[in-house]
Parts: structure tokens; sequence; C-alpha cells
């Protein structure tokens, strides 16, 4: 007889909870905040798995013009978008020697090799080849991401629906290349000020792709910054250049159209 479904059972709590095992054993067993360092990492990609499940469903929510929802699943993503930008505030709370006593450990390991937070990049627009084949062959990992470059993004999404509501958004853009990374295009942004300048329910979308966009810049921001503070300018685990190359990634928005137009309204 199977056992009765309970909180334990349902959120699989047994496995979950087994699944943060520090790899450091100093002389009185494995350093204290490498525990920490493991569980908001896990949560992280958690969330990541979270974000990813909403973008998904918007790029639904647009095809079926359900801009309602499409709006309150950008707040939820928001949302939790500051709830990653906290989790840097406990990381934080980790000095450098501490996170020192258990670095060696992480070997190869690195937040660079995160497929998930790839995966949202691409579905946001930011497209690399290399970043598809730097997972091996024939790995979940490279299957997805392979899938999500030669998908349309959450951009284009909302440029196909600007277009059946009347919007005479430019034919190259309804027929770019969706692998490469998204260009501001003048024309496109001349379509936008007349959204801003005379459709309500499309400027408050507009807005909330801003949000988005902001949001993801922010969590960039703080991570570069906590990984100043912990490391300075060592280079990354995993043979990354650490905060040398994080930086290179900050003001580079998603929708770079939707903020051009800002000097002109």
């Amino acid at each position: 007889m199977a056992e009765p479904l309970n909180y334990s059972t349902y959120l699989r709590l047994d496995e979950l909870l087994s699944l943060q095992t520090p790899r450091s054993d100093g002389p009185n067993g494995p350093e204290h905040d490498e525990m920490l360092f493991i569980i908001v990492h896990q949560a992280y990609e958690l969330w990541f798995k979270q974000i990813l499940h909403e973008l998904q469903h918007m790029q639904t929510l647009l095809a079926n013009d359900d801009t309602v929802r499409v709006r309150h699943t950008l707040k939820r993503v928001l949302t939790i978008l500051k709830v990653l930008v906290a989790q840097i505030d406990i990381l934080e709370t980790m000095t450098p020697l501490e996170f020192l006593t258990f670095r060696d450990r992480l070997e190869s390991g690195s937040g660079f090799q995160s497929f998930q937070f790839r995966a949202l990049e691409f579905m946001m627009g930011n497209k690399r080849l290399p970043a598809v084949e730097h997972y091996p062959e024939g790995s979940a990992a490279r299957q997805r991401l392979t899938e999500l470059y030669e998908q349309p993004t959450l951009w284009d999404a909302f440029l196909a629906w600007l277009a059946r509501a009347g919007y005479a958004v430019p034919a190259a853009q309804l027929q770019r290349d969706v692998r490469r990374r998204i260009e501001p295009d003048p024309e496109l942004q001349k379509v936008l000020l007349q959204v801003y300048r005379s459709d309500a329910n499309a400027r408050e979308l507009c807005e909330r792709l801003v949000d988005l966009d902001e949001g993801v810049q922010e969590w960039r921001y703080r991570h570069v910054k906590m990984v100043e503070r912990t490391i300075g300018a060592k280079p990354g685990t995993g043979g990354s250049a650490g905060a040398a190359y994080l930086v290179t990634t900050l003001l580079k928005p998603a929708f770079p159209d939707l903020w051009e137009i800002r000097t002109e309204l």
C-alpha cells in the first residue's frame, strides 16, 4: 500500500535535504561556511528553474494575446529577482577568509557553468554559440541550450504581439535571425514611441519588460560586487577570469530599444 501523501513526501524532503554535502575536511569536520555556500547556490538554481518556467509561460500568454496574465507573470519574475539579489546579502555575511577555508574544494566548479543562467540569457535574447559548445556533446544542458538557441526569444514574442495589435513593427524585426543578439533598431523605436504615447496597456507591458531587464542587470551588478568583495581580482574557479570577466557583462541591456527611446519621450 502506498504511503499517504504528506508535506515531507510531497516535497521529497528526505531527498532534498540529503543534497547538501560539504567537501571540505578540516580538523573538526567540514568547514562551517561551506554549508551556507551550497544552500544559497542550490536555491539560486531552483529560482532559475522557476524563472525559466515563468518566461516560457509568458511567451505562450503573449501568443494568446493574454497581456493581463503576462503582466502578472512578469510581476512574479520581478519578485523572484528581488529574492535573488537579497540572497547576495546572505552570502556577504561570509568573509573572504571564511570562503578561503573551502574554496579549493570547488576544484573546477564555477557559477560560470550554470546552464540554467545561460538558458535565462538565451530566452532574453543574449545568445552565443560558444556558450552552447561549452557543454559536452549529448548532455542535457547542451541539448536544452541548443533548442533555445534556435527558438524565438521573449522579445520576439513581444514584437509578434505588437504586430498583431496593429503596430507597424518592421518586417526585418519580425523576420530577424533569432539566434543573433538583439540589436537596437531606429525604425522599431519609432513604433515604440507611438506605443508609449497612445496605448496605456502596451506601454505598461513595455515598462514591465524594462523592469525585467533592469532586475537582471541589478543582479549581475550585485553578483560582481560580491565576487570582488570575496576574492578581489583573483581568477575564478573553473578557469574563469573571476570579477574581471563579470564586469564585462554589466550595462548590456537585453531589450536595448526600450532604453533608447527614453531620450525621445
